[in-house]
């Protein structure tokens, strides 16, 4: 494990995203709640939350990291994607990238688990590091991308 005992304590902010894609029909179903399981966003909202605040338990160099907040956003990108988005805060020594890359790991991870008795072929892709800030590194942001 990295010592950051020396760093100095900084305002951090990391946002990540990831896509899940699905069949039409199973995301016309997340839409009108009608998923078995419920609340298919409520539920992935509320597990993103809970494995940010647990990554350091789940990827072993990670630090305990006290986490100030945590937002969890859905887009509807077409009639088959849901765009995932996380943003994670801190004061502290290090950054939370690797907190906000597991929240939205977990979230699509837990849509699939909500939808997979309508749906197995959907696909959890592009978990990526969006923006940070905060620390010695300074500020990174993702060159935009065209749509795929």
């Amino acid at each position: 494990m990295v010592d950051v005992g020396e760093k100095s304590v900084t305002r951090r902010m990391a946002r990540a995203s990831a896509l899940v894609t699905m069949k039409t029909e199973t995301l016309d179903l997340i839409k009108s709640g009608e998923i078995g399981k419920g609340d298919v966003l409520g539920v992935s909202r509320v597990a993103g939350i809970m494995a940010t605040k647990r990554t350091s338990d789940l990827i072993p160099l990670c630090h305990p990291i006290p986490i100030d907040g945590v937002t969890v956003d859905f887009e509807f990108l077409d009639n088959h994607r849901i765009q995932v988005m996380a943003t994670v805060c801190t004061s502290g020594k290090t950054g939370v990238e690797m907190e906000a890359l597991t929240c939205v790991g977990v979230v699509g991870l837990t849509i699939y688990d909500m939808c997979k008795s309508v749906d197995r072929e959907m696909v959890v892709t592009d978990v990526r590091l969006e923006e940070k800030s905060g620390g010695k590194s300074g500020h990174f942001q993702r060159a935009s991308q065209p749509d795929s």
